[in-house]
């Protein structure tokens, strides 16, 4: 069947499983969105910026574990994704992009919105293809969607010449591929594992140490299994939060900058850590030659370039982390009465860590006459759905979401980590809730983090994605200022964000509803209407102005360093 490149593309999608992309038209991908106009089997949602389209189609990977496809067009269509791309490729998300490019014959000639975008990505992609020829193309996609998936998963980018979108060939789609160099280690190594089960069991206050990586390889159900035969307790990064229910006795919450005081004197005390899924981020460790000082260090990940590059280890095993962690149940189950007998033995450790959380548990000064922000977040646990999906823009609103937001499930929680990017909230919620049109799907941003992509108000109007939009409105730049007050003696330069926006009415211009609480006694009320009403709901929630986000371990500062009361 003799197809052109645009419709073959189109093929492949569909063949890879595609059911939404989101992108936005251009002069390059003209041809592309002719052929789309005609094909049904793939839904297509136009964001109001490439930026948010990128952001969606995370978000969507994120909630799914698919793969989440955008397309762009060239020039500053394309150039518009790469932050997109940079936040996905940091928190090791899987995307395809599409972008339009000049044809073959003019690259390189300056032609009008050609950019190099295969070079600027190159840092920030696992791999990028410029496709030269239509017969080429369905390879491509291919090793694409299998370079994006496999391994540790990231974003790739495939670079469209509008004369290849054109080109006519026979199109036939590869059952699989084989790239040479690229060969992930999927099985870990049996004596390694049956090494560590021995190392954990030779141990007195172990400690489970996850990222996010265990979210997305789909190994929660077995972590949280080994944790519960072990009877080891589990911190977890911004990442892994929801791989392990936060209701369980043995869960310490976050670790790290903002993670709870018992994680991180766990941390600092214990004699064996089992980090898994995890890359041991500055923002977890705080100082590094004080961190886990008195630790064996196990580190499971799939990334054989994660382990040893920040900190020292003394057992690694490279490998998919669900299929570690089930054979690590399994060589535990062949010891059973030895692993019954250790769990026992760590009650004197457990007891330890709950002495910690109860002489500092996360907490918050009540107040009859301002908003606190930790009182929204604990509202929104309370009132919304067991599996509703979160998504979060970046900065204190952030952290107050990881700390009092109790998450049970995987994949209910959306938040740029590792770049900390802001605006990335609402565009996320919008892929979430395309890919889970039934499902309760909230935002919660800061004032500051919303206004980077609030444009996108239009889009879920237009495509009836009844987001529910959280805005913690405190008129600053709220982590910035945080720095500010308590290392920079006050003087807030250049964070006060003072212009009285009236976000309600914003809501109302874009078609949408908008509600706003300015005093705890609304709180309630406003998050009942809110998720009541149909649609996408605005709730505004002004809060108190200096409110800060603790525990806090300065930068430079030890795990057990941690600013307590400020």
């Amino acid at each position: 069947m003799k197809l052109n490149g645009a419709r073959i593309l189109l093929e492949c999608l569909k063949l890879e499983g595609v059911d939404t992309v989101f992108g936005y038209p251009g002069g390059t991908v003209i041809n592309l969105y002719d052929e789309l106009f005609s094909f049904k089997d793939i839904r297509h949602i136009l964001p109001r910026h490439e930026q948010a389209g990128v952001h969606a189609a995370d978000g969507y990977a994120r909630a799914t574990g698919k793969v989440g496809v955008a397309i762009a067009t060239s020039g500053p269509g394309a150039t518009n994704t790469i932050t997109g791309i940079a936040t996905a490729y940091m928190d090791s998300i899987p995307l395809v992009i599409i972008t339009g490019q000049v044809p073959t014959g003019l690259i390189g000639n300056d032609a009008f919105q050609e950019v190099d975008i295969i070079g600027i990505t190159r840092p920030c992609t696992k791999h990028s293809f410029l496709v030269k020829d239509v017969n080429d193309l369905a390879t491509i996609v291919k090793k694409a969607f299998y370079i994006a998936r496999s391994g540790r998963p990231g974003p790739v980018l495939i670079d469209f010449p509008k004369d290849v979108q054109i080109a006519v060939t026979e199109f036939a789609y590869p059952e699989s591929v084989d790239i040479r160099g690229y060969k992930p280690t999927v099985e870990g190594h049996p004596r390694q594992i049956e090494k560590a089960v021995s190392m954990i069991l030779a141990s007195k206050k172990p400690v489970i140490y996850v990222g996010g990586g265990v979210v997305l390889a789909n190994g929660s159900d077995d972590l949280t299994a080994l944790a519960r035969e072990l009877g080891a307790p589990v911190t977890t990064t911004l990442m892994g939060l929801g791989s392990f229910p936060e209701n369980d006795p043995l869960s310490l919450g976050l670790l790290g900058m903002h993670g709870t005081y018992c994680a991180n004197m766990a941390v600092t005390n214990c004699d064996l850590l089992l980090a898994v899924g995890a890359r041991f981020d500055d923002r977890v460790t705080g100082k590094i030659a004080t961190f886990a000082p008195d630790a064996k260090i196990i580190h499971v990940d799939v990334d054989p370039t994660s382990i040893k590059k920040n900190v020292r280890v003394d057992l690694p095993i490279v490998g998919d982390v669900k299929g570690v962690l089930a054979r690590m149940l399994k060589v535990a189950a062949e010891q059973s009465d030895k692993v019954k007998e250790f769990a026992e033995d760590l009650k004197p450790w457990r007891e330890e860590i709950e002495a910690w959380r109860i002489k500092h548990p996360l907490g918050y000064k009540p107040s009859t006459s301002v908003i606190k922000p930790q009182l929204v977040i604990q509202k929104l646990r309370e009132l919304s759905d067991p599996d509703a999906i979160v998504a979060t823009d970046v900065g204190q609103h952030q952290m107050w979401t990881a700390q009092f937001f109790q998450f049970n499930k995987p994949r209910t929680l959306l938040s740029s980590g590792g770049l900390g990017t802001m605006g990335y909230g609402l565009p996320a919620a919008m892929g979430a809730q395309a890919a889970f049109p039934e499902r309760q799907v909230m935002v919660i941003c800061g004032d500051g983090g919303f206004q980077m992509n609030m444009q996108e108000i239009a889009t879920l109007v237009q495509n009836r994605l009844p987001v529910k939009i959280v805005i913690l409105n405190n008129n600053f730049l709220g982590m910035v200022r945080q720095w500010q007050e308590l290392f920079f003696d006050k003087r807030y330069s250049q964070t006060c964000m003072e212009l009285p926006i009236d976000f309600v009415k914003l809501a109302e211009a874009f078609g949408a509803k908008g509600l706003r609480a300015t005093k705890p006694g609304d709180v309630e009320s406003v998050i009942k209407e809110g998720f009541a009403t149909p649609g996408p709901v605005l709730m505004e929630f002004k809060i108190a102005r200096e409110e800060k986000v603790l525990p806090m371990v300065p930068a430079g500062a030890s795990l057990n360093e941690m600013v307590l009361n400020a």
